[in-house]
């Protein structure tokens, strides 16, 4: 018989084992990217947006410029902008036509994906692999039991709270007082 103990070990084994395989390097070169960029955007459709705003909402939390692209108060973006796209087959229409037109007015795009050969390739100058399998089922990916891309949405998501967490305790942030960021119109 099928329980839920058997199934929130699956599940969190593979995002261990995912999360694992990221690449310190890669992650903490992005870090420095965000910190330098006067704002970040970010692009995901799906799942992967909601993650992708959840992460949007936590780094501005530690008083970062974020924006989700297509926001009604999305300003400019520049040349000393930093776009994210979250994209794990690094083929998804709409995130591709946008970080091409990020770097036509010379932002920096880091990709977070799956799939490093991709055609996202061509407009990204970073790139942050988590190794899961896309709706491209390419080799070298880990293999979820989870249906379609959930690994991908739940290690992007966790990748964002990573990268908060590195900053806090980095720039020895006091937690306590983050809640002076939250929202309080609730």
């Amino acid at each position: 018989m099928i329980n839920y103990e058997d199934i929130q070990k699956e599940i969190t084994s593979e995002i261990s084992d995912t999360l694992g395989q990221i690449n310190n390097d890669d992650v903490i070169k992005l870090l420095r990217k965000i910190e330098k960029a006067e704002k970040v955007f970010f692009v995901g459709v799906g799942r992967v947006k909601l993650s992708l705003e959840a992460i949007a909402k936590r780094l501005a939390h530690l008083g970062i410029k974020t924006y989700v692209v297509g926001q009604i108060t999305e300003p400019a973006i520049t040349e000393k902008d930093l776009l994210i796209v979250g994209s794990g087959s690094g083929e998804s229409a709409f995130p591709l036509i946008i970080a091409k037109k990020a770097k036509q007015y010379k932002a920096e795009v880091a990709h977070i994906g799956a799939n490093p050969d991709c055609s996202m390739k061509q407009y990204s100058d970073h790139f942050v692999r988590i190794p899961v399998s896309t709706k491209l089922q390419l080799p070298n990916e880990i293999p979820s039991a989870q249906p379609m891309t959930s690994l991908f949405e739940q290690s992007l998501l966790l990748l964002g709270d990573t990268i908060a967490l590195m900053m806090v305790k980095e720039q020895n942030i006091d937690m306590h007082k983050l809640w002076e960021y939250h929202a309080n119109l609730e």
